[in-house]
């Protein structure tokens, strides 16, 4: 008698929502030789201190303990020399409160998985960070934009959003934000946080690009005089040591920290034992500050050769903004133009950039691009330029 086979159980049914991210897709695409690409934000490999980082890999190899598992919280002094480091920004901050979590992106979907049931509306902010969008998504979570202006969010929206939807919590990038550049002023900070007790959600601060600051320093993190819990942050290594190190946290409280811990342990035990040890005895070094001036002299130098170069690359009527800091500049372009159907022969001209559409819930506008100017000295921007240019000339 012969068997049938029975077909494969489907896959999960949240994947059916979930974009994939096209700055990820991209990256495949433009590692060809003589690509130029805005697309993604990867920090100049030429900024990374590879003496202070090799010789500090060196010193915690001495000892095999760097090489066994550890616990699920992270390095001990790794967490004391982050709370330090938000102690001097003015948030007293406990070692205690600190999760070590696999970059920053690791933390956002600890939160979504600890913080959102499936069916959960979750704010964000109208355009916002595509990877947290998928996490959310992941998680089962409504997402709903906030609108706002170039400057900052229209609390009105977010009042009425709130009132109407009664929000699990609000997903923001205060700080020269991925994708717009855009940083939030203090009393838009203020505001968000008297919204989120008044209608009783969480705010998760995503704040990687913090330290990247090109002229006065950001405003403070949302959390300084919010109630405890009330604003999480994350943040990240990424940007001002070396993403391949894949280091970054959660500033918890008391109300979450354990749900979280759990995530993280059901997600990957740990992270890396050695890139931890690695990366407090670096802090130790005092090195990391001088490094990181290193990179923004060298960021606003090549965010003022884009700024230089998009009056002639862009056509007529388009607008972008002036970033404080961090990696983005935000590009409007035309009512019409549709900056998806450009990317392919951009790229066919060994140029990159990324459509805006992704980086919103729902109905996106399509003239919209997002251009990271950190990764390539000024005469190659200059170039990236010239070409993105002569793309839309002929096609717009």
């Amino acid at each position: 008698m012969t068997t049938r086979v029975q077909p494969l159980p489907a896959l999960s049914e949240r994947f059916a929502t979930v974009k994939p991210s096209v700055v990820r897709e991209l990256l495949a695409l433009t590692q060809r030789p003589g690509v130029i690409s805005f697309a993604g934000g990867l920090p100049a490999p030429e900024f990374f201190d590879l003496e202070g980082a090799l010789a500090a890999v060196q010193e915690v190899l001495t000892s095999p303990s760097v090489l066994q598992y550890s616990p699920t919280e992270g390095n001990a002094e790794l967490r004391a020399r982050i709370a330090e480091r938000y102690a001097s920004l003015g948030l007293a901050t406990d070692p205690e409160q600190i999760v070590i979590t696999t970059g920053s992106q690791q933390g956002i979907s600890l939160l979504a998985s600890t913080l959102v049931d499936p069916g959960d509306v979750v704010l964000v902010e109208r355009p916002s960070y595509l990877a947290a969008l998928q996490c959310f998504t992941l998680a089962g979570a409504q997402l709903i934009g906030v609108p706002g202006s170039v400057e900052a969010v229209d609390l009105e929206a977010l009042a009425d959003l709130a009132e109407r939807h009664r929000p699990k919590a609000f997903y923001t990038v205060p700080n020269f934000h991925n994708p717009t550049g855009r940083t939030l002023p203090p009393e838009n900070r203020a505001g968000i946080v008297e919204l989120a007790d008044r209608y009783g959600f969480r705010v998760i601060e995503d704040d990687p690009y913090r330290e990247l600051s090109y002229g006065s320093p950001a405003p403070p993190s949302l959390a300084i005089g919010a109630e405890p819990g009330r604003v999480v942050s994350t943040g990240s290594f990424s940007k001002i040591l070396a993403p391949g190190l894949r280091l970054g946290w959660i500033r918890t409280d008391p109300s979450i920290k354990p749900a979280v811990v759990i995530a993280k342990q059901a997600a990957d035990l740990h992270t890396s034992t050695l890139d931890q040890a690695a990366a407090a005895r670096y802090l130790a070094s005092g090195r990391l500050d001088q490094a990181v001036e290193r990179s923004r002299a060298g960021y606003a130098e090549r965010r003022d050769a884009m700024l230089a170069a998009l009056p002639e690359a862009l056509p007529e009527g388009s607008s972008w903004n002036r970033p404080a800091g961090g990696m983005f500049i935000w590009a409007t372009l035309p009512e019409g133009t549709d900056t998806a159907g450009l990317l392919g022969a951009a790229i066919d001209h060994d140029v990159a950039f990324v459509p805006g559409a992704p980086f919103f819930p729902g109905d996106a506008p399509a003239n919209t691009m997002r251009l990271s100017f950190v990764t390539y000295p000024p005469e190659q921007i200059a170039e990236g330029a010239r070409r993105l240019g002569e793309v839309l000339r002929r096609r717009t």
